[in-house]
């Protein structure tokens, strides 16, 4: 029993040492996987990131679902990329230094806010909480962390909206005492712009809102030429393959000959290696199962049929983690297959009704609102009305909202201030 209990133990300090690796890891897309493993590289002398192999398979080379596919291969185009400009995530991690963040334990808690940043440089709340957890802190003393990063570069980012966005980036303008005051009233109170439109300041506290980003990395988005799938699905009579885009993939050598491993030094080290190694086959393992499991529920999809209702619930239950873990999962990451290269959040979808999924429902709502016009934009009882006529369904307009709420769509007369600070 003792011997057992002792295994048991020994495995789950191998595994908890092994996540701590492979939650970055899972949760960066390819085009950032190997950046996110040089840091563990320059920390253990013992192990190379070698880059994926460059030369994909024709077979694989599928058009962007976004964008046209150029004439050189994706890989090259990462590579120009790479030369020329670095990503967010590089940026800002050669900016956790003192006196901003003065200690190991913040630089660290810097990196894990980092890591959870999305592509437009937001993080949710619920990752700080996470954050809060792993370092056994507070949320507030995680928090007063991530608010240093008001004073990183591309400002704005490690904001939670777009309103703390705007004040971070306000702090970095130089402005008159009584502008900067009633600009910081006007972004608390975006949702009630336009009673503050007889205000003398008004015209020139938009004129300073106009400068600011939205998203703060902004610019980062827009060097995104190409998107690297992580799953490659193949059909053909009515068969389906499944495959990682082991191509694009690094490799981690571990170098060990001539080493006393007897050290400790060397043998933590070596361990460190090998915790990094699984953790980069479990980010392939993980991805895998993904694919099969979003195969076997959207199959039809795959034959030209439309997708089908998917909660993300469903995905964690079958792999047994949680949630949260398959949502940072799938996030960022595509499938490419015979119907072009797709987000694989695309794929979970809930029902309104038998054979009619709501991801439908939402993209029409989004098409509504992109063509809507800008001095009368559609309220939710329009747009309800509009999609109970498309669809031939009956809804309540606080589910329109809801879907609303969720892409980050401001209300009519939101969006009609919105609209005022294009002009």
């Amino acid at each position: 029993m003792k011997l057992r209990a002792n295994t048991l133990q020994n495995t789950k300090q191998k595994l908890s040492s092994t996540l701590r690796s492979w939650l970055p890891i899972l949760q960066s897309n390819l085009e950032s996987l190997q950046e996110v493993l040089e840091p563990f590289a320059k920390e253990n002398p013992f192990i190379e990131i070698k880059v994926g192999n460059e030369k994909a398979s024709k077979r694989y080379e599928k058009k962007s679902f976004f964008q046209q596919a150029s004439k050189d291969s994706v890989s090259s185009i990462i590579e120009a990329l790479t030369i020329t400009k670095k990503s967010l995530y590089e940026v800002l991690y050669e900016q956790i230094n003192p006196p901003l963040f003065p200690t190991p334990k913040s630089q660290k808690i810097a990196y894990s806010i980092i890591d959870n940043l999305d592509n437009e440089g937001y993080i949710q709340k619920e990752y700080i909480q996470e954050i809060a957890d792993q370092f056994e802190y507070k949320f507030e003393e995680i928090d007063k962390i991530r608010k240093r990063f008001a004073n990183l570069s591309p400002c704005g980012v490690g904001a939670f909206d777009f309103k703390e966005s705007f004040l971070f980036q306000l702090d970095e303008l130089e402005v008159a005492d009584e502008l900067y005051k009633f600009t910081s009233e006007l972004i608390e109170n975006f949702q009630s712009i336009e009673q503050y439109s007889s205000h003398k300041n008004f015209s020139d506290a938009l004129r300073v809102i106009k400068k600011f980003k939205n998203p703060p990395a902004v610019e980062y988005l827009e060097k995104q030429k190409e998107v690297i799938p992580d799953i490659f699905i193949f059909n053909s009579n009515d068969m389906i393959e499944v495959r990682l885009n082991d191509a694009y993939y690094p490799d981690i050598v571990l170098d060990t000959e001539g080493l006393d491993d007897k050290q400790e030094f060397v043998s933590q080290k070596i361990k460190d290696a090998k915790d990094l190694i699984d953790a980069l086959e479990m980010r392939k393992a993980t991805l895998y199962k993904i694919g099969l499991l979003i195969v076997e529920y959207q199959y039809d999809f795959f034959f030209g049929e439309a997708i089908k209702p998917m909660k993300l619930q469903d995905l964690a239950s079958e792999l047994k983690r949680n949630p949260s873990t398959i949502s940072r999962a799938i996030s960022g990451k595509y499938i490419s297959c015979n119907r072009g290269v797709i987000p694989l959040k695309k794929f979970f979808a809930t029902a309104v009704e038998e054979n009619i999924s709501n991801s439908a429902i939402k993209e029409y709502m989004k098409e509504l609102v992109k063509y809507e016009s800008h001095k009368k934009p559609l309220s939710d009882m329009k747009i309800l009305e509009a999609i109970e006529k498309k669809f031939g369904i009956k809804m309540v307009r606080r589910t329109i909202t809801k879907y609303r709420q969720q892409f980050n769509i401001a209300g009519s007369s939101e969006r009609k201030k919105l609209y005022m600070l294009k002009y």
